[in-house]
């Protein structure tokens, strides 16, 4: 007999549940970043700047302000250029996963075989995986227009949206310029 809306007393809540919550809350802290999309593609707050000085200034801003947003928009970009590559989407995907992983949800430092590796180790490690992967499933080309796509409009974006309304913590501003721009700050 179901009981709905009861709490279970007993012991057949198994650890795979409590493994499952605590990814789900580990991926949502992790992409608590990305911002409202309303937000950055407000028409009010574009416009062009005064100077190259200033554009690099906006870029800067907006890159560590709306860096989630971005992702988001590049993967989609890729992601949409690989529907009619169904191996290298598959294999796209898996790489995503083990971006999410290894790199975005990691809160303990990686430690294999017992030695420890660093972030920027893994970034490289996972970035070098993920190309020849794809470079293996022949879509080079694709891959690398879609790419270029992806960071035209990023830079596009950054360049025209204003920066005057956009409120960073002093954190993320300095582990965005320390880290390179990185999903990660260095810990």
């Amino acid at each position: 007999m179901t009981n709905y809306g009861t709490i279970p007393t007993s012991s057949a809540a198994t650890g795979g549940a409590y493994i499952s919550r605590a990814a789900k809350d580990r991926i949502r802290d992790g992409l608590g970043t990305l911002r409202p999309w309303k937000s950055m593609l407000d028409f009010r707050s574009l416009g062009l700047p005064g100077t190259l000085a200033d554009a690099i200034g906006r870029l800067k801003t907006n890159s560590a302000y709306f860096r989630m947003n971005y992702a988001v928009i590049v993967l989609g970009i890729l992601f949409l250029s690989l529907l009619w590559h169904p191996i290298s989407l598959i294999v796209f995907i898996a790489a995503m996963a083990g971006w999410l992983f290894l790199y975005f949800l990691r809160d303990e430092p990686l430690v294999v075989f017992g030695r420890l590796i660093g972030d920027q180790a893994v970034l490289i490690g996972l970035s070098v995986l993920t190309v020849a992967l794809l470079l293996l499933t022949d879509v080079l080309w694709n891959t690398v227009g879609s790419l270029l796509v992806g960071a035209a409009l990023v830079v596009a974006h950054g360049v025209v949206r204003k920066t005057e309304d956009l409120f960073l913590d002093e954190e993320e501003t300095a582990g965005f310029l320390a880290g390179g721009g990185g999903g990660r700050s260095s810990s």
